[in-house]
């Protein structure tokens, strides 16, 4: 039997870029593959099977991997965690489809109250989310690139090394970080820690707190970056626990973004925009609760989880009605818009027949490679629908087939209402891109929480 190539491969072969193991229970290969970045201040980018960003996944493997980090947080904030999780269920490994339901995941109470749980946007914004649902009564918000008229900001910091670099801290409520208990920052990757670093500066001034813990799918920082959490942590007389799925570090040849640079400017086609195709479409507009938010922009309470848990499994319900039977899905969330898409795709696999995946669409521009051992084969390429930033392009990864083998038979894209505009829908809108690789597009539209219109709502 041939084994599967591993999707850091091609990058480490051409660029030299490694990812060194320093042990555990999953290795660092298990949760990442390797693509490159079109970006001048870094040459590669991490890309995760098991975040729902650039990689299609079992909306189930998505889902226990966020639980099982949140489990790791809850431990070293001193509850007792059930020892029965094997790490091999977050890969899916030996776990038959009618497994799942035996995965418990139970909420986690601790010793000193819930915790506030902040995540990053995007790619860590459904990751953040689940990590929440790991802890009793636990609320979270997530940063945001999107500015609202009519929120107060509460905080903003830079992620230097990205394409988009400033992350916004809009809490409908003034008052949200105004409360006693640890502080989990959940990302999907630490390279070197300077983000979360500037996030703890920030959030401390806001409001000084004894604990934080960072939790990420993968830690990559060097001993000098383990370092500086240490210094970090003693400088604002608090403690600061970093826990992961998986360690090591990332290593870097000299000259690695000059060739990178090479790399982008020889393979990196023009024409990879989505093919407009005649594939039909079926817009959803989301039977939803007035007030409940579809996601952490604003701040999500604790009691809104078992609505929207229940609002997911009505709405796939509603999805399943227009899909054939047998049919593969992807559910595709939209930048930040990832927990409630997500939720949505884990009742849909748990309702079906057919394969059911995971991913969304996202500001990062990477180099699409149709070869093996490459994390991101293919890129649809669309502008902007949410009036943010729309002289940059936006991109969905892995949605169309490699080569000649067979794409999803159907998409289900999930939008809020700020992202339902003429630009989705037009000539050259993300819409028209995925009818060009599939059989039927569903779209389903979700209300958008807007503080300034409801005053009230969304606040804890």
């Amino acid at each position: 039997m041939n084994m599967p190539i591993w999707p850091g491969t091609w990058v480490t072969e051409r660029l030299g870029v490694r990812l060194a193991d320093a042990g555990g229970d999953l290795r660092v290969a298990d949760l990442a593959g390797l693509a490159v970045r079109r970006n001048p201040r870094r040459a590669h980018l991490v890309v995760s099977p098991v975040l729902g960003k650039h990689v299609p996944a079992d909306p189930r493997t998505i889902y226990a991997a966020g639980r099982l980090l949140g489990l790791r947080a809850a431990a070293v904030l001193g509850a007792d965690v059930p020892e029965d999780l094997r790490a091999a269920a977050v890969l899916g490994a030996d776990v038959p489809d009618d497994g799942w339901e035996t995965v418990d995941f139970q909420e986690v109470k601790l010793p000193a109250g819930p915790p506030l749980v902040v995540g990053y946007a995007e790619t860590a914004t459904s990751l953040g989310h689940v990590v929440a649902d790991s802890f009793a009564d636990a609320d979270y918000l997530h940063s945001t690139r999107r500015p609202v008229p009519g929120v107060a900001l509460l905080g903003r910091f830079d992620e230097t090394h990205s394409h988009a670099t400033e992350h916004l801290l809009l809490p409908a409520d003034p008052a949200w970080l105004d409360r006693d208990g640890p502080l989990v920052l959940v990302d999907d990757e630490l390279t070197t820690g300077r983000t979360a670093q500037a996030t703890i500066r920030e959030l401390h001034a806001v409001r000084p707190r004894e604990r934080y813990v960072v939790a990420a799918l993968l830690d990559l920082r060097t001993d000098a970056d383990r370092a500086g959490f240490a210094a970090l942590g003693e400088q604002l007389g608090a403690r600061i626990d970093v826990v992961s799925l998986a360690a090591g570090e990332v290593e870097l040849p000299d000259g690695v973004l000059e060739r990178s640079r090479d790399l982008v400017a020889s393979l990196d086609a023009p024409g990879t925009t989505g093919t407009t195709g005649a594939a039909p479409v079926t817009r959803v507009d989301a039977d939803w609760p007035a007030g409940l938010p579809e996601g952490g922009r604003h701040g999500f309470a604790a009691a809104h989880r078992p609505v929207l848990l229940e609002v997911a499994d009505r709405l796939a319900g509603t999805v399943a009605a227009g899909l054939p039977d047998g049919a593969s899905v992807l559910v595709l969330g939209s930048e930040e818009l990832m927990y409630a898409p997500l939720l949505l795709a884990r009742a849909l696999a748990g309702l079906r027949p057919g394969p059911v995946r995971f991913s969304s669409t996202t500001r990062s521009p990477v180099l699409p490679v149709d070869a093996p051992g490459y994390a991101i084969r293919t890129r649809l390429t669309f502008p902007a629908h949410d009036g943010v930033d729309t002289d940059q392009a936006r991109f969905a990864y892995n949605v169309a087939a490699p080569g000649r083998s067979a794409g999803f038979d159907r998409i289900v894209l999930v939008v809020d209402r700020a992202g339902d505009t003429p630009a989705l829908w037009g000539a050259g809108g993300l819409v028209a891109a995925l009818r060009g690789v599939c059989e039927g597009v569903t779209v389903v539209v979700v209300p958008d929480l807007r503080p300034e219109q409801d005053p009230q709502e969304g606040t804890r």
